[in-house]
C-alpha cells in the first residue's frame, strides 16, 4: 500500500450499480481514492454475489457461497443495504445523494424515476450532482426501454462477427470475446466522463447527467474495423487471430507450443528475417513492404509456419526478444500470472475482509493505473453485503435508535 496520498479522496460516490459495467467504473474511482458508498438489496446483493462457481473459500480452504466474480469490480468500496421499493429507503438514498459528488446507476430507462431518484429529481437537491446511467442502449431512441447484457451487445454491435475464425475453417463461426469487454470498456468510458464532469464542475459550479449506452461503447470499440468499413463499405471477416490489415500479425505453432507474432512495421520484419535465416524474404518484392504482405500472406504465412515448428517457443523468443521483433508465448492465465513480468509488476494482489465473516484471502488484479504522485490505493477488500450500513448511517447523523429502526422495518 502506498503512502502517497491518492488522487480523489475528496470525491463521494454513491454507486447504485450492479452487475460489471457500474462497477467497474467505480471500483477505477474507488482505487484512485473516492469514497465509494455501494448501495445493494437487502438479503441479496448484486447479482454478482451469486454468479458462481467459482466460489470464495474460507480460511480453512472450504468452499462458501460467495461467488468470486463479485470480488473483480467491487475492491475499497464501503456496501449498505437499502430497500429502494421503501419510502424511507428512498429518503435515505435522498439524503445521501446529497451529500455525494457522484451517482452511478444502472436502472432501465425511467426506473428509478419512479422512487424519486432520477436526475432532474436528485439535481433539485444537489445541483452539484454528477449523475452517470449507464444502460444497454441509452436513454433515447426506439431501443431505450430494452434490458441490454454484454453478449447481447457483443452480438448487435458486430463485435462477434469479426470475432473466431472463418466460416470454411475447422471450429469456424461467431464468438463472444473470452471477457464481458463491453461491459468493461464502459466502465472505463463511464469514469472517464466522470472525471471530465467534475473538472467541469470546477469551473461552473454546476454537476450534469451522463448517459452511457453499452451499444454506443460496443460500436466505438470496434475502432479500426468500424473505421474501415465506414470508408470502404467493405465488412470485414472474421480471421482468426491474423490482422486485416498487418502481416505477419497472428499465432504460429512452434516445436512444441504456439507462439505470438506481432510484427507491426517493415524493420522488425527485416530483423525476423534476418534472425531467422531467411534474408532472402525481406528482399522479396511480394514481403519487403506490410502492404505487399497482407496482399501475399497466403504465401508469407505458410512458409513462415514452416519454419516456426523448427524451435521451440521459448528458443523463438530467446532469440527474438533482443532485436525489437515482438513476441511471446500463448499463456493460459495460470501462466500469465506466473510470468516473471507479471510477478515484477505486482499484478495479483491480496486482501482479507474485515467484516469477521470467515472468508480468507481474497485476491484480484492490481489497478494499472501507474501514477508516480498519487498512485491508486489499497484500502478495503471486496465487502461483505451490507458490512459497512450502520456506519454510513451513522455518518449520515443516524443515532443508534434510529439504525435499529431501520433495521427492524426491513429498509435496511
Amino acid at each position: 500500500m502506498s503512502e502517497k496520498p491518492p488522487a480523489l479522496p475528496h470525491i463521494k460516490v454513491l454507486d447504485l450499480s450492479r452487475v460489471l459495467a457500474g462497477p467497474w467504473c467505480t471500483q477505477i474511482l474507488a482505487d484512485l481514492g473516492a469514497d465509494v458508498v455501494k448501495v445493494e438489496r437487502p438479503g441479496a446483493g448484486d447479482d454478482t454475489r451469486h454468479w458462481g462457481p467459482p466460489f470464495l473459500k474460507d480460511a480453512q480452504g472450504n468452499e462458501t457461497e460467495q461467488a468470486a466474480y463479485f470480488t473483480c469490480a467491487n475492491r475499497n468500496k464501503r456496501s449498505i443495504t437499502v430497500d429502494l421499493a421503501k419510502p424511507e429507503g428512498q429518503a435515505l438514498i435522498r439524503q445521501m445523494a446529497a451529500q455525494s459528488d457522484v451517482l452511478v446507476e444502472n436502472f432501465k430507462v425511467g426506473g428509478l424515476q419512479h422512487y424519486g431518484l432520477d436526475y432532474d429529481s436528485l439535481k433539485a437537491i444537489n445541483p452539484r450532482l454528477i449523475y452517470c446511467s449507464v444502460t444497454g442502449f441509452g436513454q433515447d431512441g426506439p431501443y431505450a426501454e430494452r434490458a441490454g447484457y454484454d453478449l447481447m451487445i457483443q452480438a448487435m454491435s458486430g463485435m462477434m462477427s469479426i470475432t473466431g475464425r472463418g466460416d470454411g475453417e475447422p471450429g469456424g463461426g461467431p464468438q463472444r470475446v473470452g471477457v464481458a469487454l463491453t461491459d468493461l470498456f464502459t466502465g472505463v468510458y463511464a469514469s472517464t466522463a466522470i472525471l471530465a464532469a467534475i473538472e467541469v464542475r470546477h469551473r461552473t459550479g454546476e454537476g450534469q447527467h451522463i448517459d452511457m449506452s453499452l451499444l454506443d461503447v460496443g460500436m466505438a470499440i470496434l475502432a479500426n474495423q468500424a473505421g474501415g468499413f465506414l470508408n470502404t463499405a467493405k465488412v470485414p471477416q472474421r480471421q482468426g487471430n491474423s490482422h486485416p490489415s498487418l502481416a505477419p500479425y497472428q499465432d504460429f505453432e512452434t516445436q512444441d507450443s504456439a507462439m505470438l507474432l506481432a510484427i507491426g512495421n517493415d524493420g522488425q520484419f527485416a530483423r525476423f528475417c534476418q534472425a531467422a535465416g531467411k534474408p532472402e524474404w525481406a528482399a522479396d518484392a511480394r514481403f519487403a513492404s506490410n502492404t505487399q504482405r497482407v496482399k501475399h500472406r497466403d504465401a508469407l504465412i505458410p512458409a513462415m509456419q514452416a519454419l516456426t515448428r523448427t524451435r521451440s517457443t521459448a528458443d523463438w523468443v530467446a532469440l527474438l526478444e533482443d532485436k525489437a521483433v515482438p513476441c511471446g508465448p500463448i499463456n493460459d492465465i495460470g501462466q500469465a500470472f506466473a510470468d516473471e513480468q507479471v510477478k515484477a509488476r505486482g499484478l495479483a494482489i491480496h486482501q482479507t475482509r474485515a467484516a469477521g465473516d470467515g472468508i480468507g484471502d481474497i485476491a484480484s488484479v492490481a489497478s494499472p493505473l501507474r501514477l508516480t504522485a498519487t498512485p491508486p490505493v489499497l484500502r478495503r477488500a471486496p465487502p461483505a453485503l451490507g458490512e459497512h450500513t450502520d456506519e454510513v448511517l451513522a455518518e449520515l447523523g443516524l443515532d443508534a435508535a434510529q439504525r435499529a429502526a431501520l433495521h427492524q422495518a426491513g429498509v435496511v
